[in-house]
């Protein structure tokens, strides 16, 4: 017998509570949207640009030009493939790279490469 009581309480509780409106369940998902809108951004769009201006940078990269790899290695392209590049890091010391571990492109000449 003590159920029934219990279960009276449970339905006075149920039609007190108002009914959720479109407007309660939008401002309930707003601060999740707002924060996926800051996450895309400041995180996942700036990424994207870095993703597009790397591929940019190997897409043009030619034989000549004085590149860092990703290990820090300084040195000239040598040969240029659809995967790997050739790039002389000493004189007479060609090595093999993934076109991918070029991290980026300079201008000025490497210290072992005298002119």
């Amino acid at each position: 017998m003590s159920l029934l009581p219990a279960i009276a309480t449970m339905n006075v509780l149920a039609q007190a509570a108002p009914a959720a409106g479109p407007s309660d369940i939008l401002m309930n998902f707003l601060p999740i949207i707002a924060v996926m809108v800051v996450f895309y951004f400041l995180l996942i769009r700036p990424q994207q640009q870095r993703m597009k201006q790397h591929q940019k940078m190997l897409s043009e990269l030619k034989k000549g030009d004085t590149v860092v790899t990703s290990g820090g290695f300084i040195g000239k392209v040598k040969a240029l493939g659809d995967v790997d590049v050739s790039v002389e890091i000493a004189p007479n010391v060609v090595v093999k790279v993934v076109r991918g571990t070029i991290s980026e492109v300079r201008t000025e000449t490497p210290a072992n490469d005298v002119k």
